[in-house]
Protein backbone atom coordinates (compact mmCIF):
# COMPACT_ATOMS: atom_id res chain seq x y z
CA UNK A 1 0.00 0.00 0.00
CA UNK A 2 1.50 3.28 -1.07
CA UNK A 3 1.73 5.64 1.44
CA UNK A 4 2.43 3.73 4.60
CA UNK A 5 6.18 5.36 4.65
CA UNK A 6 6.93 8.79 6.40
CA UNK A 7 10.26 10.80 6.48
CA UNK A 8 13.41 11.73 4.37
CA UNK A 9 16.33 10.99 5.99
CA UNK A 10 14.63 9.15 8.84
CA UNK A 11 12.23 7.34 7.35
CA UNK A 12 9.02 4.78 9.12
CA UNK A 13 7.04 2.58 7.18
CA UNK A 14 4.29 0.77 9.05
CA UNK A 15 2.86 -2.70 8.71
CA UNK A 16 -0.01 -4.91 10.05
CA UNK A 17 -3.76 -4.90 10.65
CA UNK A 18 -5.78 -4.26 13.34
CA UNK A 19 -7.05 -7.92 13.43
CA UNK A 20 -3.84 -9.23 11.33
CA UNK A 21 -1.03 -11.25 13.69
CA UNK A 22 0.67 -8.27 14.39
CA UNK A 23 1.83 -4.70 13.35
CA UNK A 24 5.14 -3.34 13.35
CA UNK A 25 7.54 -0.60 11.73
CA UNK A 26 11.06 -0.53 10.26
CA UNK A 27 12.43 2.68 10.84
CA UNK A 28 15.31 3.24 8.49
CA UNK A 29 17.97 5.95 8.60
CA UNK A 30 18.93 6.02 12.34
CA UNK A 31 22.53 7.02 13.08
CA UNK A 32 24.79 3.84 14.78
CA UNK A 33 25.45 4.04 18.54
CA UNK A 34 22.51 4.90 20.41
CA UNK A 35 21.58 2.51 23.41
CA UNK A 36 18.09 1.25 23.10
CA UNK A 37 16.57 -1.21 25.06
CA UNK A 38 12.72 -2.71 24.35
CA UNK A 39 12.01 -1.19 27.80
CA UNK A 40 12.85 2.00 26.41
CA UNK A 41 10.09 1.71 23.74
CA UNK A 42 7.43 -0.32 26.08
CA UNK A 43 7.40 2.76 28.24
CA UNK A 44 5.68 4.80 25.42
CA UNK A 45 3.83 1.67 24.29
CA UNK A 46 2.65 1.33 27.98
CA UNK A 47 0.91 4.89 27.45
CA UNK A 48 -1.04 4.20 24.75
CA UNK A 49 -2.01 0.60 24.86
CA UNK A 50 -5.95 -0.23 25.22
CA UNK A 51 -7.69 -0.73 28.46
CA UNK A 52 -5.84 1.83 30.55
CA UNK A 53 -9.45 3.05 32.35
CA UNK A 54 -13.09 3.39 31.43
CA UNK A 55 -12.49 5.83 28.98
CA UNK A 56 -10.40 3.83 26.32
CA UNK A 57 -11.53 0.33 24.80
CA UNK A 58 -11.56 -2.33 27.08
CA UNK A 59 -9.48 -4.69 23.97
CA UNK A 60 -6.71 -5.56 26.29
CA UNK A 61 -3.55 -5.64 24.70
CA UNK A 62 0.00 -6.16 26.31
CA UNK A 63 1.49 -4.59 23.07
CA UNK A 64 4.92 -6.04 23.90
CA UNK A 65 7.36 -5.11 21.25
CA UNK A 66 9.94 -7.06 19.55
CA UNK A 67 13.18 -6.12 18.42
CA UNK A 68 13.74 -7.70 14.58
CA UNK A 69 16.78 -6.22 13.56
CA UNK A 70 18.82 -3.11 13.61
CA UNK A 71 20.48 -3.60 17.48
CA UNK A 72 23.18 -5.20 18.55
CA UNK A 73 24.60 -5.28 22.23
CA UNK A 74 22.09 -2.79 22.92
CA UNK A 75 23.00 -0.29 20.63
CA UNK A 76 21.57 0.64 17.12
CA UNK A 77 23.68 -0.44 14.35
CA UNK A 78 22.98 1.91 11.58
CA UNK A 79 21.08 -0.69 9.61
CA UNK A 80 16.83 -0.61 9.55
CA UNK A 81 15.31 -1.17 12.82
CA UNK A 82 12.44 -3.71 12.68
CA UNK A 83 9.77 -3.84 15.61
CA UNK A 84 6.78 -5.76 15.85
CA UNK A 85 4.01 -6.25 18.71
CA UNK A 86 1.68 -9.06 18.25
CA UNK A 87 -2.06 -8.40 18.50
CA UNK A 88 -3.24 -10.88 20.71
CA UNK A 89 -6.73 -9.88 21.50
CA UNK A 90 -8.68 -10.05 18.83
CA UNK A 91 -12.64 -10.06 17.93
CA UNK A 92 -13.19 -10.32 14.51
CA UNK A 93 -16.67 -11.54 14.34
CA UNK A 94 -17.91 -8.19 16.10
CA UNK A 95 -18.08 -6.91 12.85
CA UNK A 96 -19.43 -9.86 11.10
CA UNK A 97 -22.58 -8.23 11.13
CA UNK A 98 -21.26 -4.62 9.60
CA UNK A 99 -18.67 -6.47 6.73
CA UNK A 100 -20.81 -4.80 3.87
CA UNK A 101 -22.19 -1.91 5.98
CA UNK A 102 -20.51 1.61 5.92
CA UNK A 103 -19.88 3.35 9.06
CA UNK A 104 -20.77 7.04 8.91
CA UNK A 105 -17.68 8.70 9.81
CA UNK A 106 -14.98 5.85 9.38
CA UNK A 107 -12.92 4.88 6.34
CA UNK A 108 -14.61 2.11 5.41
CA UNK A 109 -16.67 3.60 2.21
CA UNK A 110 -13.34 5.34 0.57
CA UNK A 111 -11.07 2.37 1.21
CA UNK A 112 -13.72 0.53 -0.87
CA UNK A 113 -14.16 3.38 -3.01
CA UNK A 114 -10.40 3.25 -3.48
CA UNK A 115 -8.90 -0.62 -3.51
CA UNK A 116 -12.37 -2.39 -4.14
CA UNK A 117 -12.02 -4.48 -1.54
CA UNK A 118 -11.42 -3.97 2.06
CA UNK A 119 -10.60 -5.80 5.79
CA UNK A 120 -13.87 -5.05 7.62
CA UNK A 121 -12.37 -6.61 10.98
CA UNK A 122 -11.72 -4.35 12.98
CA UNK A 123 -10.70 -1.57 10.06
CA UNK A 124 -7.89 -2.97 8.95
CA UNK A 125 -5.21 -0.11 7.93
CA UNK A 126 -7.74 2.20 8.91
CA UNK A 127 -7.77 1.39 12.70
CA UNK A 128 -6.28 3.42 15.32
CA UNK A 129 -4.41 0.26 15.99
CA UNK A 130 -1.69 1.48 13.41
CA UNK A 131 -0.65 4.00 15.75
CA UNK A 132 0.94 1.36 17.95
CA UNK A 133 3.76 0.89 15.44
CA UNK A 134 4.24 4.83 14.98
CA UNK A 135 4.41 5.08 18.99
CA UNK A 136 7.46 2.05 18.75
CA UNK A 137 9.26 4.26 16.46
CA UNK A 138 8.43 7.49 18.22
CA UNK A 139 10.59 6.29 21.34
CA UNK A 140 13.22 5.71 19.66
CA UNK A 141 13.48 8.83 18.20
CA UNK A 142 12.63 10.61 21.33
CA UNK A 143 15.79 8.40 23.20
CA UNK A 144 17.86 10.30 20.57
CA UNK A 145 16.41 13.42 20.59
CA UNK A 146 16.49 13.72 24.53
CA UNK A 147 20.32 13.63 24.36
CA UNK A 148 20.19 16.58 22.88
CA UNK A 149 18.39 18.08 25.50
CA UNK A 150 14.81 18.23 23.66
CA UNK A 151 11.66 17.39 25.36
CA UNK A 152 8.24 16.49 23.95
CA UNK A 153 5.05 16.92 26.18
CA UNK A 154 1.34 17.00 24.54
CA UNK A 155 -1.51 16.59 26.71
CA UNK A 156 -5.92 16.89 26.04
CA UNK A 157 -6.57 20.91 26.29
CA UNK A 158 -10.82 20.03 25.87
CA UNK A 159 -12.71 17.15 25.44
CA UNK A 160 -16.83 17.04 24.71
CA UNK A 161 -16.99 20.90 24.98
CA UNK A 162 -15.08 21.41 28.22
CA UNK A 163 -11.75 23.23 28.40
CA UNK A 164 -8.79 23.73 30.93
CA UNK A 165 -8.65 26.44 32.85
CA UNK A 166 -5.06 26.22 34.08
CA UNK A 167 -1.94 24.37 33.17
CA UNK A 168 -0.49 21.89 35.34
CA UNK A 169 2.34 20.01 34.43
CA UNK A 170 2.34 16.99 37.02
CA UNK A 171 -1.67 16.54 36.57
CA UNK A 172 -1.35 15.01 33.08
CA UNK A 173 -0.18 11.63 33.38
CA UNK A 174 -2.48 11.26 36.85
CA UNK A 175 -5.62 11.73 35.14
CA UNK A 176 -7.44 8.99 32.74
CA UNK A 177 -7.56 12.20 29.80
CA UNK A 178 -4.53 13.19 30.13
CA UNK A 179 -5.44 16.91 30.74
CA UNK A 180 -3.39 19.58 32.20
CA UNK A 181 -6.11 20.81 34.40
CA UNK A 182 -7.11 18.33 37.08
CA UNK A 183 -10.66 19.84 38.01
CA UNK A 184 -11.27 20.03 34.09
CA UNK A 185 -10.37 16.21 33.48
CA UNK A 186 -12.84 15.47 36.45
CA UNK A 187 -15.13 16.94 34.28
CA UNK A 188 -14.51 16.26 30.94
CA UNK A 189 -14.66 12.19 32.17
CA UNK A 190 -18.18 12.24 33.90
CA UNK A 191 -19.36 13.87 30.79
CA UNK A 192 -17.58 11.44 28.25
CA UNK A 193 -19.15 8.83 30.39
CA UNK A 194 -22.54 9.98 29.99
CA UNK A 195 -22.26 9.87 26.22
CA UNK A 196 -20.40 6.28 26.58
CA UNK A 197 -23.61 4.69 28.22
CA UNK A 198 -25.60 6.64 25.81
CA UNK A 199 -23.59 4.80 22.79
CA UNK A 200 -22.23 7.75 21.77
CA UNK A 201 -18.61 9.60 21.77
CA UNK A 202 -16.68 13.09 21.99
CA UNK A 203 -13.62 15.00 20.36
CA UNK A 204 -11.09 17.55 21.74
CA UNK A 205 -7.88 19.27 21.00
CA UNK A 206 -4.50 18.50 22.28
CA UNK A 207 -1.63 20.63 22.40
CA UNK A 208 2.26 19.88 22.01
CA UNK A 209 4.81 21.32 23.46
CA UNK A 210 8.56 20.89 22.25
CA UNK A 211 11.46 22.19 23.86
CA UNK A 212 14.94 22.69 23.28
CA UNK A 213 15.21 22.37 19.91
CA UNK A 214 17.47 25.12 18.38
CA UNK A 215 17.32 27.53 16.00
CA UNK A 216 17.64 26.76 12.11
CA UNK A 217 15.93 23.19 11.36
CA UNK A 218 13.34 23.30 8.66
CA UNK A 219 13.50 24.56 4.83
CA UNK A 220 12.47 27.58 3.06
CA UNK A 221 9.52 26.45 1.21
CA UNK A 222 7.94 23.09 0.52
CA UNK A 223 9.44 21.36 3.17
CA UNK A 224 8.74 24.32 6.09
CA UNK A 225 8.78 22.61 9.70
CA UNK A 226 5.44 23.52 9.99
CA UNK A 227 4.35 21.70 7.13
CA UNK A 228 5.99 18.82 7.73
CA UNK A 229 4.45 18.88 11.61
CA UNK A 230 1.04 19.48 10.06
CA UNK A 231 1.67 16.49 7.72
CA UNK A 232 2.64 14.31 10.73
CA UNK A 233 -0.33 14.99 12.83
CA UNK A 234 -3.32 14.91 9.51
CA UNK A 235 -1.38 11.55 8.56
CA UNK A 236 -3.02 10.33 11.81
CA UNK A 237 -6.33 9.24 11.34
CA UNK A 238 -8.50 10.69 14.36
CA UNK A 239 -6.87 14.46 13.36
CA UNK A 240 -9.33 16.97 11.52
CA UNK A 241 -7.21 19.95 12.65
CA UNK A 242 -3.84 21.65 12.60
CA UNK A 243 -2.20 25.11 13.61
CA UNK A 244 0.98 26.94 14.80
CA UNK A 245 1.35 29.18 17.56
CA UNK A 246 -0.98 31.61 17.33
CA UNK A 247 -3.15 29.64 14.86
CA UNK A 248 -6.45 30.71 13.14
CA UNK A 249 -6.53 33.20 16.00
CA UNK A 250 -3.61 35.70 13.81
CA UNK A 251 -6.12 35.92 11.18
CA UNK A 252 -7.83 38.70 14.00
CA UNK A 253 -4.76 39.61 15.37
CA UNK A 254 -2.72 43.00 13.61
CA UNK A 255 0.43 42.81 12.60
CA UNK A 256 1.61 44.44 15.66
CA UNK A 257 0.15 42.49 17.89
CA UNK A 258 1.09 38.93 15.90
CA UNK A 259 4.93 39.67 15.29
CA UNK A 260 7.13 38.46 17.94
CA UNK A 261 9.62 41.58 18.66
CA UNK A 262 13.56 40.50 19.26
CA UNK A 263 15.88 41.71 21.86
CA UNK A 264 19.48 40.90 23.00
CA UNK A 265 18.13 38.92 25.59
CA UNK A 266 15.38 36.68 22.71
CA UNK A 267 12.46 36.89 21.62
CA UNK A 268 9.25 38.73 23.52
CA UNK A 269 6.62 36.44 22.32
CA UNK A 270 5.60 33.40 20.76
CA UNK A 271 3.12 33.91 18.20
CA UNK A 272 4.58 32.08 15.31
CA UNK A 273 5.28 28.90 17.71
CA UNK A 274 8.61 28.71 17.37
CA UNK A 275 8.70 28.21 13.43
CA UNK A 276 9.15 31.67 11.45
CA UNK A 277 9.61 30.98 7.19
CA UNK A 278 9.24 27.26 8.00
CA UNK A 279 12.51 27.08 10.30
CA UNK A 280 12.54 26.81 13.93
CA UNK A 281 13.48 29.80 16.04
CA UNK A 282 15.07 28.11 18.86
CA UNK A 283 12.01 29.22 20.74
CA UNK A 284 9.65 26.17 22.38
CA UNK A 285 7.69 24.95 19.37
CA UNK A 286 3.86 25.22 19.96
CA UNK A 287 0.86 23.44 18.53
CA UNK A 288 -2.64 22.26 18.69
CA UNK A 289 -4.58 19.29 16.86
CA UNK A 290 -8.00 18.86 16.84
CA UNK A 291 -9.17 15.38 17.57
CA UNK A 292 -12.82 13.98 16.19
CA UNK A 293 -15.44 11.78 17.90
CA UNK A 294 -14.47 7.84 17.54
CA UNK A 295 -16.90 7.46 14.38
CA UNK A 296 -17.70 3.88 15.58
CA UNK A 297 -20.89 4.51 17.79
CA UNK A 298 -23.71 2.08 19.19
CA UNK A 299 -26.09 4.60 18.30
CA UNK A 300 -28.29 3.08 15.00
CA UNK A 301 -27.20 5.65 12.24
CA UNK A 302 -28.14 6.00 8.35
CA UNK A 303 -25.76 4.68 5.95
CA UNK A 304 -25.68 2.57 2.87
CA UNK A 305 -24.03 -0.90 1.86
CA UNK A 306 -21.66 -1.92 -0.67
CA UNK A 307 -25.01 -2.36 -3.38
CA UNK A 308 -25.94 1.11 -2.69
CA UNK A 309 -28.77 -0.10 -0.81
CA UNK A 310 -29.92 2.43 2.76
CA UNK A 311 -29.29 0.56 5.55
CA UNK A 312 -29.69 1.38 9.03
CA UNK A 313 -26.27 0.59 11.33
CA UNK A 314 -25.35 -0.10 14.62
CA UNK A 315 -21.57 -1.00 15.24
CA UNK A 316 -20.61 -3.10 18.06
CA UNK A 317 -17.19 -4.12 19.26
CA UNK A 318 -15.19 -2.04 21.79
CA UNK A 319 -14.15 1.03 20.95
CA UNK A 320 -12.66 4.32 22.83
CA UNK A 321 -15.74 6.74 23.64
CA UNK A 322 -12.81 9.36 23.28
CA UNK A 323 -9.69 8.95 21.22
CA UNK A 324 -8.04 12.29 23.11
CA UNK A 325 -6.15 10.69 25.81
CA UNK A 326 -4.46 7.98 23.84
CA UNK A 327 -3.27 10.08 21.07
CA UNK A 328 -1.22 11.66 23.27
CA UNK A 329 1.57 9.51 22.56
CA UNK A 330 0.93 9.42 19.53
CA UNK A 331 0.92 13.27 18.62
CA UNK A 332 4.38 12.82 20.78
CA UNK A 333 5.89 10.33 18.35
CA UNK A 334 5.13 11.95 15.03
CA UNK A 335 6.53 15.08 16.99
CA UNK A 336 9.80 13.10 17.71
CA UNK A 337 10.28 11.74 14.20
CA UNK A 338 9.74 14.94 12.52
CA UNK A 339 11.90 16.75 14.40
CA UNK A 340 14.81 14.12 14.14
CA UNK A 341 14.30 14.14 10.38
CA UNK A 342 14.99 17.60 10.39
CA UNK A 343 17.83 17.47 12.53
CA UNK A 344 19.61 14.82 11.05
CA UNK A 345 18.80 16.48 6.98
CA UNK A 346 20.65 19.78 8.88
CA UNK A 347 23.38 18.25 10.01
CA UNK A 348 23.72 16.95 6.16
CA UNK A 349 24.13 20.61 5.61
CA UNK A 350 25.58 21.93 8.37
CA UNK A 351 27.66 19.57 9.76
CA UNK A 352 26.85 17.42 13.30
CA UNK A 353 28.22 20.77 14.73
CA UNK A 354 25.60 23.44 13.50
CA UNK A 355 23.78 23.95 17.21
CA UNK A 356 26.88 25.21 18.13
CA UNK A 357 27.36 28.19 15.91
CA UNK A 358 24.09 29.54 16.64
CA UNK A 359 21.91 31.95 19.69
CA UNK A 360 18.86 30.29 20.82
Amino acid sequence: MPGSSFGRFLKISTFGESHGPAVGVVVDGLPPGLEISEQDVQIQMDRRKPGQSDLTTPRTESDLVSFLSGVFEGKTTGAPMAMMLRNTNVRSRDYANIHERYRPGHADFTYDAKYGFRDWRGSGRASGRETAARVAAGAVARKWLEQFGVHILAWVDSAAGIHCESFDESVIESNPMRACDAQAAEKMAALVRELAEKGDSAGGTVRCRISGVPAGLGDPAFDKMEADLGKAMLSIGAVRGFEMGSGFAASEMQGSEHNDGMTAQGFLSNHAGGVIGGITTGQNIEFRTAVKPTSSISLPQKTRDKHGEEVEIRTEGRHDPIICPRIVPVIEAMAALTIMDHWLGQRALRGSDFSDSIQH
